[in-house]
């Protein structure tokens, strides 16, 4: 089947879906699935676009609204990731995935319970558990995984915390990746397909062609030459998960690589990652090389589907929580854990397949759940409020899984009711949440990653990056051909798990390799060393130069205007 893979499309699904069409009466291409892979911004009013991470003047309301309200609908079945450009308390409704319009959806992002106050929870009900930031499905036979999000090590351990509405740390560390998600994808064993993340996997960019793409964007050499640009839990998931195809966005080039994965016994068969990472949406003739060919079942439907190993997962980890910012490591075999495998048995599987009567079918049962944007009734002042959504509790009844969002409505309530809500908004309101802690995983090399190059910093002061533009490099006009493109073919090597002394802190001088301008560069030069924390004491730490380094990214609007 065909599957057309986009990027970062930033709200305008009128341009995607038109583009599709534009192909199918050029050249005769009519995808069968489209997978978009984050910063989708699934707006439906004024008040979620409150809930956006980005400077106020980059609010704008673009097109969803009008797949939300039935005024249009999706022409292709679209699978969609988060970024860290979303309407956060939107898709917080569906911690488990589903329909954000009808033909669209969601695979999956956590919903959050703001941590009451000490003292501890009550013992006469349990503690809510931790839902799920990633998700895998089926469709036509074809297995596919996602986690939303961006790599932030400071947010790493923690719980999800989360929820509307947001102040000026939580809208962002709403969208930051946690260990819970890496840890339940690890539990699957069954082979996957296609597997999307937001941000890049770390090291990737050593199996492709990485001169060409330091000259597309000569702003990646120093965290390309240091292996800090990408997230290293996705190359851990990339390692563990070993998928046939994996496709990413947030940097707004393309860029293809081919890996070829260390077997760990004789008898396994040899296993290669084809990697395509996202320019945001195209013309139509860069549009054509991003659709791809993909082996399926001949006898499976034309719908989406559950998986049961992934079911599986979330029942055998509906125990795990953590609803605080306390930082917390995964079970693992240390002596200190009475479990620590979570995988899915067959028998796990078979009950899954039981209480779905073996019909993976996905309900159709998309609901509306807020005010739709009407243009000429605007109602900027419309507040965002913390909703449960019909799909999250019928799919929670069906599998006997927690519905969280049930959870954070009774205990805003109790908190409220105790006179302790407003304080503990207040405190958080005064956390900067800097501190980081060594994750459990070999690949977190946290202490680089808090000036992670992936995120853009969104503070109003200086917030002159333009999020919905990019540099446009022009490709051939037609299909890829992955002889070609992914043409470095190399075994991945051990330095794939970065050591503890790259974790050292970057210094200034660094950045003269990274094509920024010349006066930064001189005054950085007699500068102090990046910190390893999100924020100085002073709150300040970093932000400019990673500022900067957008600004790079996102010079080419005139140009891309004009094209």
């Amino acid at each position: 089947m065909k599957v057309a893979v986009a990027g970062c499309c930033h709200g305008a699904l009128d341009k995607m879906y038109e583009t599709l069409e534009l192909l199918q009466r050029r050249h005769n291409v009519r995808p069968d699935l489209l997978l978009c892979c984050g910063d989708f911004q699934a707006v439906r009013n004024e008040a979620d676009l409150r809930c956006m991470a980005v400077p106020a003047k980059y609010r704008h309301m673009q097109t969803f609204y009008r797949y939300y309200s039935g005024e249009k609908k999706a022409p292709v079945l679209t699978v969609f990731i988060g970024g860290n450009h979303e309407a956060s308390n939107h898709l917080q409704e569906l911690p488990y995935g589903g329909w954000v319009a009808p033909n669209i959806y969601y695979l999956g992002k956590v919903p959050s319970l703001r941590p009451r106050p000490r003292p501890r929870p009550r013992r006469d009900r349990p503690p809510p558990s931790a839902a799920g930031y990633a998700g895998v499905v089926r469709f036509r036979g074809v297995r596919i995984g996602g986690i939303s999000g961006i790599f932030k090590s400071h947010d790493y351990r923690k719980g999800h915390f989360e929820c509307p509405p947001y102040n000026q740390q939580t809208i962002r560390s709403a969208y930051h990746v946690r260990n819970i998600e890496v840890f339940k994808l690890k539990q699957l064993k069954r082979p996957i397909d296609i597997f999307m993340s937001h941000d890049w996997p770390r090291s990737i960019y050593h199996y492709g062609n990485k001169k060409q793409l330091l000259k597309m964007k000569s702003f990646f050499r120093q965290e390309v030459e240091s292996n800090t640009l990408g997230s290293p839990a996705a190359s851990e998931l990339l390692q563990h998960l070993k998928p046939t195809y994996w496709f990413s966005a947030h940097l707004h080039v393309k860029f293809a690589a081919f890996m070829q994965h260390e077997t760990n016994s004789k008898e396994e068969l040899p296993k290669a990652t084809k990697f395509l990472a996202l320019d945001k949406c195209l013309p139509h003739r860069d549009f054509l090389q991003q659709i791809i060919e993909v082996e399926h079942d001949p006898s499976a439907g034309d719908s989406l589907e559950y998986d049961a190993e992934w079911i599986a997962v979330l029942k055998a980890t509906n125990s795990l929580v953590n609803v605080t910012q306390s930082s917390w490591n995964m079970p693992e075999k240390n002596g200190l854990h009475a479990k620590w495998d979570y995988s899915a048995t067959e028998e796990a599987i078979k009950e899954v397949l039981e209480e779905l009567n073996h019909n993976l079918k996905i309900p159709c049962n998309f609901t509306l759940t807020a005010a739709c944007y009407d243009p000429s009734k605007p109602q900027k002042t419309l507040e965002p409020v913390h909703t449960i959504n019909p799909q999250t509790t019928e799919f929670c009844a069906q599998f006997g899984l927690t519905d969280i969002n049930d959870r954070i409505q009774q205990a805003k309530e109790e908190a409220s009711g105790r006179g302790e809500y407003e304080e503990e908004e207040e405190e958080e309101m005064d956390s900067t949440g800097s501190a980081e802690e060594p994750s459990e995983y070999n690949t977190d090399n946290s202490g680089l990653s808090s000036t992670n190059p992936d995120e853009i910093m969104l503070d109003e002061e200086g917030g002159d990056e333009d999020l919905s533009t990019c540099s446009v490099d022009p490709s051939p006009d037609h299909p890829p051909d992955f002889s070609t493109s992914f043409s470095d073919i190399r075994i991945m090597p051990d330095s794939m798990a970065v050591s503890s002394d790259d974790a050292m802190d970057s210094n200034n001088e660094d950045l003269e390799k990274s094509g920024v301008s010349k006066q930064w560069e001189e005054k950085s030069c007699t500068e102090r060393p990046l910190k390893r924390i999100g924020a100085d004491e002073n709150g300040n730490s970093g932000v400019k130069k990673i500022k900067r380094r957008n600004q790079a990214i996102y010079a080419a609007e005139d140009e891309d205007k004009t094209d």
